[in-house]
């Protein structure tokens, strides 16, 4: 190759990585001028600080982004569950648009599809989703609409095999007598201890009526919301911060090879229920409902990044389900 063309070849690939760096950035003015503008604006500490409508109605940095109404409308939350409300599904005309929205206005102050520029809003939504669509699907093979339309099929355990109590928390979150603690909601609460530290997160009582969540599709997606937003333990990530990159693995996660991206996700919701496993049935249903979706927002599947970021098959569980701290699936 002629030292000229060489010369044009590496300006073309530093082109390319500025435009790929300032992509963000792009996302971010994109956002300023087409999101609803803000009803309050405030420099706090040197950082614009935002409030919007009721949607993000909390002084926020992330308020001062696109909301997820803005970007996230109801049909295409029709599309991504487009068989929820058939008559063979479980919790038909439980599952709403509006129930999701209401949901996430207490989480979008805080960064819930509201973190980074459009591209990454839409991404996470498709994630977050993505676990949901999984978790509650009761698609099959040769479903109709494919197996990964039937996404918020259920809103509970339908034959729950226990009551999911554990006394190693009757200190802390003591079974109510009579009460079952199986799964329910959007990315479904097991065990007494979940159901009582989601509650106390909540303001609801759910250590005495978990019922509570099969009840209100508000509340259950609020749930999910929490679960995405905080993590198992402190010190550890929680799954939103995994995927909009606000977690920094360390040494020992690297070796651990939990890396930014989905497939950790996958690992701090369900630990070695779904990672560390090997190429496992249950993990790659999580993922191909991420990917399904990403297509159908319009966003595209290509765009979710290479396999070693979307799979956990190999990662080890930030909690071994041996210690009763681990997330419950």
């Amino acid at each position: 190759m002629s030292p000229l063309k060489m010369k044009v070849l590496g300006f073309m690939v530093i082109m390319l990585s500025i435009s790929a760096i300032a992509k963000g950035d792009e996302n971010e003015n994109e956002n300023e001028s087409s999101s609803k503008p803000p009803i309050l604006v405030k420099m706090v500490k040197g950082k614009k600080m935002c409030v919007k409508d009721w949607e993000c109605n909390v002084l926020s940095r992330f308020c001062c982004n696109l909301t997820i109404s803005d970007f996230f409308e109801t049909y295409q939350f029709e599309n991504l569950f487009s068989k929820r409300n058939s008559p063979v599904a479980h919790s038909v005309g439980f599952w709403d648009y509006k129930s999701f929205i209401i949901a996430s206005a207490l989480f979008q102050p805080l960064g819930f599809g509201t973190t980074g520029g459009k591209f990454m809003q839409m991404k996470e939504i498709a994630a977050f989703l993505g676990h949901v669509g999984s978790k509650t699907s009761c698609g099959y093979g040769v479903a109709t609409g494919g197996p990964l339309a039937w996404g918020l099929c259920y809103n509970k355990e339908m034959s729950p095999s226990q009551d999911y109590c554990d006394d190693y928390f009757k200190l802390t979150y003591p079974c109510s007598p009579g009460v079952r603690y199986y799964g329910r909601g959007a990315l479904p609460i097991y065990w007494n201890y979940n159901y009582g530290k989601i509650g106390e997160a909540l303001k609801v009582d759910l250590l005495n009526h978990p019922e509570y969540i099969e009840q209100n599709a508000t509340l259950a997606f609020q749930a999910a919301m929490w679960q995405w937003m905080n993590p198992v333990k402190k010190g550890q990530p929680s799954a939103h911060d995994a995927f909009v990159g606000n977690w920094k693995p360390t040494k020992n996660d690297t070796l651990s090879k939990r890396v930014l991206g989905f497939g950790t996700t996958m690992n701090i919701l369900y630990g070695d229920n779904v990672c560390n496993q090997g190429d496992i049935d249950s993990m790659n249903n999580i993922i191909s409902h991420y990917l399904y979706y990403l297509d159908l927002m319009g966003t595209g599947r290509e765009e979710a990044g290479p396999h070693e970021l979307l799979t956990c098959a190999e990662q080890k569980p930030f909690n071994p389900s041996s210690s009763p701290a681990a997330a419950s699936s």
